[in-house]
């Protein structure tokens, strides 16, 4: 249909669609961003909603405190630990200088007896009462420690079994939003896609056609890209139905749109040949001679052997022969292309 244009009108038809792809852009833009505040509409759920709060915050102050106390302890038993390290080398300390001042010393008769080797016995021995004295805190601190990290493990698990049954009804709550939210975009998208399907059928070939396949896209863009990824799963086989019913929508208007055709088609053929060529289109006769086809049945024709002058299918007249100078032209033509006479009216030929 191009080659029948005229250049301006070419030129002028391709604005025509920048324009509309232009006025879809920007439908897309308002969709895409309409329906993406659409969750707004619903309350942002929160945990909080959905527990026994007196209760919740009991546990948290429990393990607040829990972990507060096993802080303390843990802090606690490294300085106990500290302690019984220092009274530990203490004692070795002690000990190592004793043994050495015992073989290096002249021992009387009695040293058993001896005041300074009595004296330093009791030291060692006060050290090794601080040792111990070191180690019964630490393994009270240990303890202790173990006390607290038991209690605080208690408490968080109560508190994570309240958590977790919050947690249950919190996403139950959350699949009816995101329905709420599908039903939402649905009733906003389904509408326009009722509308372009109209406008489809009744105005794309309307004066405002730009504007009216700028809606369509719009709408098509609307329904399958914003709407079908917030389809609800249900383990695929909402996803899947939807899928069915409009490849079913889609196939039954695809066959019954092809059952129409041929059936207009077998009327068109039956008519006289005179009226078929009255009844086309002078730019669609012309697309499909360009395409090689017949312009009333629209199957292939040998248009270039020019011994062929009707439709071997249908039998309308390709070629016919101007009234002024028998030139052989296009019987869809309107003037000679040899003398520039006008053709005949389809009757008169």
């Amino acid at each position: 249909m191009a080659k029948s244009l005229r250049l301006s009108e070419k030129w002028f038809r391709r604005g025509l669609w920048l324009v509309s792809l232009v006025f879809a852009s920007f439908l897309i833009g308002l969709g895409g961003t309409l329906v993406g505040d659409l969750p707004r509409v619903e309350a942002p759920l929160q945990l909080d909603d959905f527990l026994d709060r007196p209760a919740a915050e009991a546990l948290r102050a429990e393990v607040r405190a829990a972990g507060t106390a096993e802080e303390q302890a843990q802090a606690a038993l490294e300085q106990a630990q500290l302690q019984r390290s220092k009274a530990r080398s203490e004692s070795q300390a002690a000990h190592e200088s004793f043994n050495n001042w015992i073989a290096t010393r002249s021992a009387t008769q009695q040293a058993e007896h001896n005041p300074e080797v009595v004296q330093r016995t009791q030291g060692l021995d006060a050290l090794k009462v601080r040792e111990r004295q070191a180690q019964q805190a630490v393994e009270a601190q240990q303890q202790a420690a173990l006390d607290a990290r038991q209690a605080a493990a208690a408490a968080r698990q109560r508190l994570g079994q309240l958590e977790a049954a919050g947690y249950e009804s919190m996403r139950a709550a959350q699949r009816k939003v995101e329905m709420r939210v599908f039903l939402y975009r649905l009733a906003l998208t389904l509408p326009l896609l009722v509308v372009a399907g109209w406008l489809f059928a009744k105005k794309r070939k309307s004066t405002w056609w730009p504007f009216v396949w700028g809606f369509i896209f719009f709408a098509l863009f609307a329904f399958f890209v914003e709407l079908v990824p917030y389809l609800p799963s249900y383990g695929g086989y909402v996803r899947s139905i939807v899928g069915i019913v409009v490849t079913v929508l889609v196939g039954r208007y695809a066959i019954l749109a092809l059952n129409r055709y041929l059936e207009r088609q077998r009327q068109a053929e039956a008519l006289p040949d005179a009226q078929r060529r009255e009844e086309l289109s002078y730019d669609v006769a012309l697309a499909r001679l360009d395409k090689g086809v017949c312009p009333g049945c629209e199957r292939p024709v040998d248009l270039k052997n020019t011994a062929i002058d009707f439709c071997p299918h249908c039998g309308i007249g390709l070629f016919d022969r101007c009234g002024a100078c028998s030139t052989r032209k296009s019987a869809f033509a309107r003037f000679c292309h040899a003398c520039g006479t006008a053709a005949a009216p389809a009757g008169g030929a």
